[in-house]
């Protein structure tokens, strides 16, 4: 290992620089103002893809300084505005699928006891009893230290107005407003295999880990989403386990396929099989299409770098979704 040498470079040096490495400026001004809006190194994930690929010399490539021919500036801003408007739409249904998921908790566990998100034998005992090292306290007990938190915090009028009139807890059905994706996520895989089965069963998936599985990476690409992160071309980190072929028919062509369960494509494909189960008028399916559609042509640049097979409109999954139909004003059915 070195240490870090290269030196800062003013905006106009860094078009230059840029230039001379074969990515064409066509409008200096423009240029210039989005490398002071946006910054270099948030562009430079975008404009990766259009750089020349050389031999690493272990049998596979890595990138070149140099950019491949016809590459420009432009369309690596194209390419920015494109994956916001990405992560836009994947927020919108992992909005749909989290507040869903809150009431199928509340009310899976609120008939038990109010307090039953805080109560050990409700819970699976991994989560709630096996003391973790180094801390030395269960996984629950941690995730209890971090509601309570929140809650203390909390400047929303039902904890005010609760915490005026009781002494107690917020029950599950309040307290579970307070949670945020990651949180969630990691109390569903800590609920106890019935329990999760029960809610894993409303979403079509017979195998309640699996479904765990799915929620955490759905809560990874939140957390890219949430950061203002680069989503095209992501490789997930936290990637979703599958069923076996034929169990869910819908998925078996990501089951087939191991690259695509390493790319964004698998949890878009994920939230379309969960959002058929609770609101199967949802044109979100459409409008995933539509923008993928306006995907900017340049060098290097696929649907498919993504995880999108190449023919996935005509997919079973996506088919009765997408379609040149007249739109309609889209229903929203309530979990």
């Amino acid at each position: 290992m070195t240490a870090y040498s290269k030196p800062y470079l003013p905006i106009v040096d860094q078009l230059v620089l840029l230039d001379g490495r074969g990515l064409a400026i066509r409008d200096e001004v423009l240029a210039a103002a989005c490398l002071e809006r946006i910054g270099y190194y948030r562009l430079s994930a975008y404009w990766y893809s259009f750089r020349k690929r050389v031999p690493d010399g272990k049998g596979g490539t890595d990138a070149a300084d140099d950019f491949l021919p016809g590459s420009d500036f432009e369309q690596a801003v194209n390419l920015y505005v494109f994956d916001k408007k990405l992560r836009m739409l994947m927020l919108d249904a992992i909005e749909r699928i989290e507040v869903a998921l809150r009431v199928d908790i509340a009310l899976e566990l609120g008939k038990r006891d109010p307090l039953a998100h805080r109560m050990p034998e409700h819970l699976d005992g991994v989560f709630a009893k096996r003391v973790q090292q180094p801390r030395g306290t269960s996984l629950h007990a941690d995730w209890l230290e971090r509601l309570d938190y929140y809650t203390k915090r909390s400047k929303e009028d039902f904890v005010k107005r609760f915490q005026s009139r009781y002494t107690s807890p917020l029950p599950v059905w309040m307290a579970i407003e307070l949670w945020d994706f990651g949180m969630l996520s990691k109390f569903l895989e800590g609920m106890k295999y019935a329990d999760k089965a029960t809610i894993s069963k409303k979403y079509g998936v017979a195998d309640p880990n699996i479904f765990a599985s799915w929620v955490r990476s759905i809560n990874f690409v939140r957390n890219v989403c949430a950061h203002h992160n680069r989503l095209w071309n992501r490789v997930l980190v936290d990637q979703p386990k599958m069923p076996k072929v034929g169990e869910i028919i819908q998925l078996d062509h990501i089951v087939k396929d191991s690259n695509i369960l390493t790319k964004v494509y698998a949890v878009a494909a994920i939230l379309q099989h969960m959002m058929q189960n609770i609101n199967p008028s949802s044109q979100w399916a459409m409008r995933l299409s539509d923008h993928l559609e306006t995907l900017p042509s340049a060098p290097g640049i696929n649907e498919g770098q993504t995880g999108f097979p190449q023919d996935w409109r005509g997919l079973e999954l996506w088919l009765k979704q997408i379609s040149k139909e007249p739109r309609k004003d889209e229903k929203v059915n309530v979990p």
